[in-house]
C-alpha cells in the first residue's frame, strides 16, 4: 500500500481539495483507496456526507498514536492507496502521518510568502528522510511571473534540481474544485472532460510515477531518527542516533542549524 500525505504549515493552501482530487483520481485508475483525515475541521468528513457514492471512504483519525496501526489494518484489508489530509501547522498527528508515509506532497499557492511558510513542514519531512514534492496549487491562469517567482523561491528552499521536487502539472485556480467539493464529488467526476479534471488526473499520474520510482525521491543528507520526539507538538530539531549508520550521500545540503537559524526564526 502506498501512503500519500498532504501537509503544510499554512492554512488555505488547498490540501483538502487536492486530497479529494487525488483520492478520486487514484480510484478511477483502479486502486482501492481510503482517505484519512487528521484535521478536526472535518472538510473531508463533510464532503463524504454529501457524497452518494460510498467510495472512497473517509476516516477521521485524530490521535497520532492510532495512525500507524490504522495504516497497517488498511494494508491488510487490501487497500492499495491511502491519502492522508492533515491540518494546518505541525502537530503530533501531522508528524506521525509524515513518519509513516511513502510520499509527502506539500501544497503551496504560488507566492513567495506561501513558499516560505512551508519551511517547518519541510524540516519534519527531512528529519524523517521522506520523499517529498511541492505542488503549486491555486495558481492564477494568467500569472506567469507569480509562478516564476514561486519556483525561484522553491529552488532556494530546496536547493537541488527543482524538477525533482516540483510536482507536475501546476493546479490552476478554477471554480470546478469548489463546485465539486460542494457536490460531494472529485473534480474529475464533476466535469470529466474539464481542464481541472485533466490537471488532477495528470497530477495523479505524476504522483504514481514518483511512488514507483520514476523520479528521484529522497533528500540527500544524514539518516535521522525522530522516534523519541514522535509525540511532541513541534518535533523539528532532531538528532541522529549514535547506533544508526549514516547513509552514503552524494551531496549534502546545509540545514537551518548549519546556518545558525532555529525553527522559530523560520516560521
Amino acid at each position: 500500500m502506498y501512503t500519500i500525505v498532504l501537509a503544510t504549515q499554512k492554512g488555505g493552501s488547498g490540501k483538502s481539495t487536492l486530497a479529494i482530487g487525488l483520492a478520486v483520481a487514484a480510484q478511477q485508475a483502479g486502486h482501492k483507496v481510503r482517505v484519512i483525515e487528521t484535521d478536526r475541521q472535518g472538510t473531508l468528513t463533510k464532503w463524504q456526507a454529501r457524497r452518494n457514492a460510498g467510495e472512497p471512504i473517509v476516516e477521521a483519525v485524530y490521535d497520532a498514536k492510532m495512525i500507524e496501526p490504522r495504516l497497517e489494518a488498511l494494508a491488510r484489508d487490501g487497500v492499495t492507496v491511502c491519502v492522508i489530509d492533515t491540518g494546518a501547522g505541525i502537530t503530533a498527528s501531522t508528524t506521525a502521518a509524515i513518519r509513516y508515509c511513502d510520499l509527502c506532497l506539500i501544497p503551496a499557492r504560488p507566492s513567495v510568502a506561501d513558499i516560505e511558510a512551508t519551511a517547518p513542514t519541510l524540516s519534519v519531512v527531512r528529519a524523517w528522510r521522506k520523499p517529498f514534492a511541492f505542488v503549486l496549487n491555486q495558481a492564477p491562469i494568467r500569472g506567469g511571473h507569480r509562478i516564476s517567482d514561486a519556483t525561484s523561491a522553491l529552488d532556494a528552499d530546496a536547493p537541488r534540481d527543482i524538477a525533482e521536487v516540483l510536482a507536475q502539472p501546476f493546479i490552476m485556480m478554477r471554480n470546478d474544485h469548489q463546485d465539486a467539493l460542494a457536490a460531494g464529488l472529485g473534480v474529475s467526476e464533476f466535469d470529466t472532460d474539464g481542464k481541472s479534471a485533466q490537471e488532477i488526473k495528470s497530477l495523479w499520474r505524476w504522483t504514481a510515477g514518483k511512488l514507483a520510482g520514476d523520479h528521484v525521491m529522497h533528500e540527500a543528507g544524514e539518516l535521522k531518527d525522530a522516534s523519541e520526539h514522535s509525540d511532541l507538538e513541534f518535533p523539528i530539531m532532531l538528532t541522529p542516533p549514535a547506533e544508526e549508520p549514516k547513509l552514503p550521500v552524494a551531496r549534502v545540503y546545509p540545514t537551518w542549524a548549519d546556518n545558525g537559524i532555529d525553527w522559530k526564526a523560520g516560521l
